[in-house]
């Protein structure tokens, strides 16, 4: 696994979200900064009761400087509609800041590529900011990369979805939330026969989350 500096130096002291997104801008603690068009914080209220976790910005997130826009978003907003919860009052981000995607044959297209484990690494430091200064009493990891970004990386999904878990000691700092995981809502749109099954899982996994 490649070892990069870490975004640790670039991030400030202060917890205002709006200085931290500032700041992130600028960050170059490892090397997706150099393709991707920005960097995508997180967004959302200040004081918001969940929190969510996905992987990476897909290619309209940067696009647009903003998660959960693109047709996974769409599909995102829909089951927490169903849900019952309010995407005004959440708090969504992403492990990794930048978009990390190969090129298509013709170079037209950005396709999705998995961040590694070394980017996840050096970007979690913004995501420990982002953790203290909104201090949900819940957080929802979407897919096996956010919960690996905060629950190790050894972590299986498909071993503890649905349970009610808790941040490593270190992590916990100035809030002890809640930890749920479930599926990415990507893989929920690449289903395809069983895609209305795994989108009524989803949404239950989220009506627990809100219960919480």
């Amino acid at each position: 696994m490649v070892t990069y500096p870490g975004a640790q130096e670039y991030v400030p002291d202060s917890r205002d979200l709006a200085e931290l997104a500032a700041a992130s801008a600028g960050c170059r603690g490892c090397d997706l900064y150099k393709a991707a068009e920005r960097t995508v914080f997180g967004a959302g209220v200040r004081d918001a009761r969940m929190l969510f976790v996905g992987e990476q910005p897909g290619n309209e997130e940067d696009l647009a400087g903003e998660p959960f826009v693109g047709p996974a978003g769409h599909l995102f907003d829909k089951a927490l509609e169903r849900a019952g919860i309010d995407r005004g009052t959440v708090y969504m981000t992403n492990a990794v800041k930048h978009f990390r995607f190969d090129r298509s044959a013709n170079g037209r297209r950005r396709i999705h590529k998995k961040p590694s484990g070394g980017q996840v690494a050096a970007c979690r430091p913004w995501l420990e900011a982002e953790l203290d200064a909104v201090r949900p009493d819940v957080v929802v990891c979407l897919g096996a990369t956010a919960a690996q970004s905060l629950l190790g990386k050894d972590f299986k999904l498909t071993q503890h979805r649905g349970e009610v878990l808790h941040l490593p000691e270190e992590l916990c700092g100035s809030c002890d939330p809640a930890v749920v995981v479930t599926v990415h809502p990507s893989a929920v749109l690449r289903a395809k026969s069983q895609r209305d099954d795994m989108f009524r899982s989803f949404v239950q996994d989220l009506e627990r989350a809100a219960t919480l």
